[in-house]
């Protein structure tokens, strides 16, 4: 007859290698940070996989409508300030609305390295969901799909005028940049 203790040698080794598994683990992320042209290129990859799976099994239109409201809500707390204006208007702080205004930088409520790992882990649950057949509903896709265009196209225009009514860009393409003094200073014109 086994011990009271034998529960705690069997938890052990595995209690250690999920510690370890969960250090190699972070210790890649880590390492991924740097690089987010790699990172998004092998997220694409795991989308057209799981795209593929779906495509060859003519099924899981439910699993991938879901994926899809997911992903638009991520996308929606990454074009999102961290601080909502509407919000602050309120407090008395927000965002500057005029030139005059002081500068605040742009803030994301979901950072780029949040929003790609939760992404990716969305793409490899919904592909791991395709191997088991009781989650394949037979429904009509192009409703699903329909109503999905129909969420998305209303969710960006909210998400975009707010963008315009407080004057916030939340990408570093046409900013404006400025040069440092001594870049400034150091050029000089040849003809």
């Amino acid at each position: 007859m086994e011990g009271p203790g034998s529960d705690w040698t069997t938890a052990a080794p595995l209690a250690k290698w999920r510690s370890e598994f969960s250090r190699m683990f972070q210790y890649y992320l880590d390492r991924s940070t740097p690089h987010p042209l790699q990172r998004w290129l092998g997220t694409f990859a795991v989308a057209m996989i799981y795209v593929l799976r779906v495509y060859y099994v003519k099924g899981f239109y439910v699993v991938s409508y879901g994926l899809g409201i997911y992903v638009l809500n991520l996308l929606i707390g990454f074009l999102s300030p961290k601080i909502d204006p509407e919000l602050e208007a309120l407090g008395g702080a927000s965002l500057p609305t005029k030139d005059s205004d002081e500068f605040k930088p742009f803030i994301r409520r979901l950072p780029e390295f949040n929003f790609w790992y939760s992404i990716t882990k969305a793409f490899i649950v919904a592909f791991v969901l395709t191997l088991f057949s009781v989650l394949d509903v037979p429904v009509f896709w192009p409703i699903l799909l329909c109503y999905w265009v129909v969420l998305f196209v209303l969710t960006m225009k909210r998400q975009i005028l707010h963008m315009i009514k407080y004057k916030y860009i939340p990408f570093d393409h046409g900013k404006q940049r400025y040069n440092d003094k001594k870049s400034a200073g150091t050029s000089s014109r040849k003809d």
